[in-house]
């Protein structure tokens, strides 16, 4: 059966290869980003930092799907610097897109969620375990979502299906806007995210009942974890 399945980021990077994961299921993804996903799959155009319109854009894509049988909140940002070198209103986008849209999607969503006993698949990171210098912003916005996905799980359980997905560096887009010095090494090890797209929707596809609560993804060799 077909299910409809709201990606946020959808356009890039992990969010991408969720999209295109769906579409090769046979499912239906509708995209919220900032701008146009592949493959003519719908989207609606807002910037998650802004959380009301980030719960009304996911109102009207419930609205255009007639309901909803899941949610993956893939979108994500970081600017890395010390805490006194990255300008406020920065170091609160970071947090605001990472941390409190995830909330807000799926706040949105969840009537819909509750009645299609659905799922939610919350996207973290190894810096949602293990924190470094130089990503405060990242850090505090990561282990939020590790924190609320877990408190969801439990304030859910037995009407929406809700995982957290721990993935570690992955070859995207993600790092191309940094400075040099916080961009991965030429022999950096990341993960194809084509393999934690895969991840998600495993958790995403599981029957009623069933509830995968947490799955951390790596490149075997991964550095940042454990």
């Amino acid at each position: 059966m077909s299910r409809s399945i709201l990606v946020t980021g959808g356009a890039s990077g992990l969010g991408a290869a969720v999209v295109q994961a769906a579409v090769g299921a046979g499912d239906r993804p509708y995209v919220i980003d900032r701008q146009a996903p592949a493959d003519d799959v719908p989207w609606i155009a807002c910037d998650l930092a802004d959380t009301r319109a980030a719960e009304a854009a996911t109102r009207k894509a419930v609205a255009e799907l007639g309901g909803l049988d899941g949610v993956v909140t893939a979108a994500g940002m970081d600017v890395p610097g010390r805490l006194g070198d990255v300008a406020a209103e920065v170091w609160e986008r970071i947090v605001a897109v990472d941390l409190l849209a995830t909330a807000a999607v799926i706040r949105a969503a969840l009537p819909a969620l509750t009645a299609s006993h659905g799922n939610v698949v919350t996207i973290a990171s190894t810096l949602g375990v293990k924190a470094v210098s130089d990503a405060t912003a990242y850090c505090a916005a990561k282990f939020g979502v590790v924190g609320f996905t877990r408190a969801l799980a439990a304030e859910l359980a037995g009407h929406v299906g809700v995982t957290l997905i721990v993935p570690g560096g992955m070859r995207t887009k993600f790092f191309d806007d940094r400075d040099e010095q916080y961009k991965p090494g030429p022999n950096a090890i990341l993960n194809d995210p084509a393999n934690v797209a895969a991840a998600v929707m495993y958790a995403v596809s599981q029957p009623r009942g069933s509830a995968v609560r947490e799955l951390v993804i790596c490149a075997e060799q991964e550095t940042s974890y454990p």
